[in-house]
């Protein structure tokens, strides 16, 4: 199992029935800007919603977990699907509960399911140390399957790291697998101190050609630099989606944001959104397309920009395929946000269990040998390494 890189939230019911993009219609959704700009397209009236998953797996849950893990029988599994669209959790969120002791054990339920919990301590040089604790379960056929891993790292560079992986199975053959992520470290080249957070998140379903996935990231540092995105995919039998956006703020009141959303078919139809915004000091532009493509590959598309100049005045300016075009100067207030809605003093204050991780102590006269890139071996069933 591997960690995520940089982060990337519906429970998947594993049962796709309708997704956030709907074929021929593409909305621009701006998070918490109070000026948004979005551009529609219409396509055939004979296309059909492009669905995301509804919840139904609620009930799959409730039966698959109890059977597992009956009451004081062991571990309890705090695994569930991923959900979509939600984001980056908190650590409090994750009930990450590492052993101080190492733990080996194992046992069978009375329906005849099977349980294991593992703990335990690497130690690697530079300081490094992993604790590490792992449990699971599966029914007695080995349809049904929960695994649940958390670890914590550190060493003597200052850097520290929580996290945790989650997967699963039910007996029609759905899978899911989430990992989270968060690190403390000291930038070689700024000497600012960093937390990065990330999480990756996927669901298949059993019975149909369907699945999702996301990968979220964000990036902070002690000067309120901080980046945030995500790439989603998901499809539906014959129909597939992707999604893209990013924030970039380096702290001093310049922003850029930017979303690029598409969908097709098999059948060949293809549409799509996307727009991109830069500020700074009130002066900045927004520019986007909107376009849709038909299985013969005739394409339409629709451009569209904005120059903000800083003093009330807004250049406006587009064109379209279908010979429609307009180039003007009114009057109009910019709004846009250059400072993120959540950023160093938010994240520090929701990472104190990341901040509370000890290292091993450090002798006198050791130094700590600087490679955020090293790791130390460990066996196929241990936390992912750095």
């Amino acid at each position: 199992m591997a960690a995520p890189s940089h982060r990337l939230t519906a429970p998947f019911g594993l049962k796709l029935k309708r997704l956030d993009v709907r074929i021929g219609v593409v909305k621009l959704q701006r998070k918490k800007i109070s000026h948004s700009y979005g551009v529609k397209v219409q396509a055939s009236s004979s296309t059909m919603p492009f669905a995301s998953p509804q919840s139904r797996f609620a009930s799959k849950q409730e039966q698959f977990f109890p059977r597992c893990t009956p009451r004081n029988s062991g571990p309890q599994s705090h695994d569930s699907p991923p959900k979509r669209d939600t984001g980056i959790a908190n650590e409090k969120d994750w009930g990450i509960n590492l052993q101080n002791e190492n733990v080996n054990e194992s046992g069978t339920n009375e329906d005849g399911s099977t349980w294991y919990r593992k703990s335990g301590e690497d130690i690697g040089d530079n300081g490094y140390r992993c604790r590490w604790t792992r449990m699971g379960g599966q029914s007695h056929d080995g349809t049904t399957e929960w695994k649940e891993m958390w670890w914590e790292k550190s060493d003597w560079t200052g850097y520290k790291e929580l996290g945790a992986e989650k997967s699963g199975k039910n007996a029609e053959g759905d899978s899911w697998l989430e990992t989270w992520q968060e690190v403390l470290h000291q930038d070689e080249w700024s000497n600012l101190a960093r937390i990065e957070r990330s999480a990756q998140k996927q669901a298949k379903s059993g019975t149909e050609n369907a699945g999702w996935y996301e990968n979220w990231s964000e990036k902070y540092d002690a000067k309120g630099w901080t980046e945030k995105g995500a790439h989603k995919y998901g499809r539906l039998n014959e129909q597939s989606w992707w999604e893209k956006w990013g924030e970039q703020y380096d702290g001093r009141g310049s922003v850029l944001k930017w979303t690029d959303k598409w969908a097709e078919t098999e059948l060949g139809t293809k549409w799509g959104d996307k727009w991109e915004e830069k500020f700074f000091g009130g002066i900045g532009s927004r520019q986007g397309e909107t376009w849709h493509a038909s299985p013969s590959s005739e394409r339409w598309s629709r451009t569209w920009g904005e120059e903000h100049f800083g003093n009330g005045k807004v250049h406006k300016f587009g064109k379209s395929t279908t010979g429609e075009s307009w180039d003007m100067v009114v009057e109009e207030e910019t709004f846009y946000e250059d400072e993120p809605h959540y950023g160093w003093a938010d994240v520090v204050g929701d990472s104190s269990q990341l901040f509370s991780i000890q290292p091993q102590e450090q002798p006198r006269g050791v130094y700590p040998n600087i490679d955020f890139g090293s790791s130390v071996p460990v066996d196929d069933e241990s936390p992912p390494t750095r």
